[in-house]
């Protein structure tokens, strides 16, 4: 059997697939023991101390000359995020783009940080605020931005000084060691190691580990053990969770094109996005027409291959996550959620992963389609007669992450941004974040400091008051 990737090493391997094609061995990895765990750790704490003491503006240029590297090999990342992944080659090589454009605000941000002049109670003094490097980062990555999530967190970490110490997940790793490979050209050797580990060991690794911050991306239920494991220590955590992102559609002049955003919001990478809209909640006298549409978009797309340029969307990632998707729709449909389209999988999984394009309607805001988070192309149709009820669906779920609203009503713009209990808010459009805008959410959705942007210092460094008299 001869593969594409091959990593890591140790007596137990992984082995990752095609989701188009499950027969198709794509990569093998070797799982790393607690006895590696520990050396890379060790390991990235010696690389640590001697990158902090690398200049900021170096750092940024060194940094800026790593996202060139990844941007000049962006078709073969994007290749091993599409054959691991699923998605469309064309979504693997945007989220490629794009992680190399959030990453050159991060270079911006390593120009800057230094120390910041404020003023004094007291004469013949001076203040400053200072900002030192973390140390080392230990990093969590999930299966469905296999590219972008890595570099979410590397980039941020490196321009302000720290080291990374990634654990991808065992469906998606190749890309994670692609970019380790990368950036041996650029940086102190061992700055980035990638540890192909169980779960459980990165738990153990994040409670006992001479680490000095938690950045993970995933599920709610793995996020509260990994905040547990990390309260063991008082280690700082950043935590991207889950989703159950409403859009409002209210009132507009173009309901297909906003049906159209709304549409491609939800079924982008097949629906397995954190900021997926998974409920569109919709103004009664519009909600037949809004199904139409929807109906009429959604059951034209044709899937397949995402290496096949022909196809709208690719399969789901893996096995397991697919049996999920079948089990959770097949639940919600039970309990009275009729399929508009879709609603079921167009084959055995032997031959795919693969899960039609679903638009469930007559769905109940409290059921499992107006709840829970699916993570899989189905949109949920949830019909309101007022405002006021629409901002309580919205809000009454245990998540908080993006939404997003539709209408020309300044006054219900106004409100809509007061009111939305989310982390990222969006009006008249998809929910698609800009590379400089902080990125996470509240409640269920996220907890600590935010990634990308201004506010990602808040996590990647620790803050010191100075005072010197003089």
């Amino acid at each position: 059997m001869s593969y594409r990737y091959e990593f890591g090493s140790g007596e137990e391997v992984f082995e990752t697939v095609n989701p188009a094609s499950p027969s198709e061995k794509v990569g093998r990895y070797g799982i790393m023991d607690t006895s590696g765990m520990g050396l890379a750790i060790e390991k990235a704490n010696a690389a640590q101390a001697e990158w902090a003491r690398v200049p900021g503006l170096e750092r940024s240029q060194r940094l800026n000359a790593f996202i060139d590297a990844v941007e000049a090999r962006a078709d073969e990342l994007a290749a091993a995020g599409t054959l691991e992944q699923g998605k469309l080659f064309r979504e693997s090589k945007g989220e490629t783009m794009k992680s190399c454009a959030e990453g050159r605000f991060s270079v911006g941000e390593a120009a800057r940080m230094g120390a910041t002049a404020i003023a004094t109670g007291r004469a013949n003094y001076s203040n400053q605020i200072l900002r030192r490097p973390r140390g080392v980062i230990f990093c969590i990555s999930p299966w469905n931005f296999p590219i972008s999530t890595p570099m979410r967190k590397i980039c941020p970490a490196l321009a302000f000084g720290n080291a990374v110490v990634m654990k991808p997940s065992q469906f998606t790793p190749a890309a994670s060691f692609l970019l380790a490979g990368i950036s041996k050209e650029f940086f102190p050797e061992n700055l980035i190691q990638i540890v192909m580990v169980p779960g459980r060991s990165a738990s153990a690794a994040v409670a006992a580990g001479d680490i000095h911050g938690v950045s993970f991306t995933g599920s709610v239920p793995t996020g509260k053990l990994v905040y547990a494991a990390a309260a063991a220590n008082l280690i700082p955590v950043q935590l991207e969770l889950g989703g159950k992102n409403g859009a409002i559609l209210n009132d507009t002049d173009d309901l297909e094109g906003a049906v159209s955003q709304i549409l491609g919001a939800a079924f982008m990478t097949s629906g397995q996005r954190c900021t997926a809209i998974s409920r569109v909640l919709v103004q009664k006298r519009l909600a037949n027409e809004t199904k139409e549409v929807l109906t009429s978009k959604a059951s034209a797309m044709k899937i397949g291959p995402g290496m096949d340029e022909t196809s709208d969307m690719g399969p789901i990632c893996n096995l397991p996550h697919w049996k999920d998707v079948c089990s959770n729709t097949e639940r919600a449909i039970s309990e009275g959620a009729k399929p508009l389209t879709g609603g079921s999988a167009p084959n055995r999984p032997d031959d795919g992963y693969f899960y039609r394009p679903t638009i469930l309607g007559d769905v109940s805001h409290s059921s499992v389609a107006g709840q829970e988070e699916i993570f899989g192309p189905v949109l949920s149709v949830i019909e309101y007669d007022t405002f006021d009820q629409a901002m309580v669906m919205l809000n009454g779920t245990e998540f908080g992450l993006t939404s997003a609203l539709f209408s020309n009503r300044n006054d219900l713009i106004q409100r809509f941004l007061a009111e939305s209990q989310n982390g990222m808010i969006h009006v008249n459009h998809g929910t698609v974040p800009d590379n400089n805008m902080p990125f996470g959410g509240i409640k269920n959705s996220g907890v600590g400091a935010y990634s990308v942007g201004p506010t990602a210092v808040n996590f990647y460094t620790s803050e010191h008051a100075a005072y010197v008299a003089w």
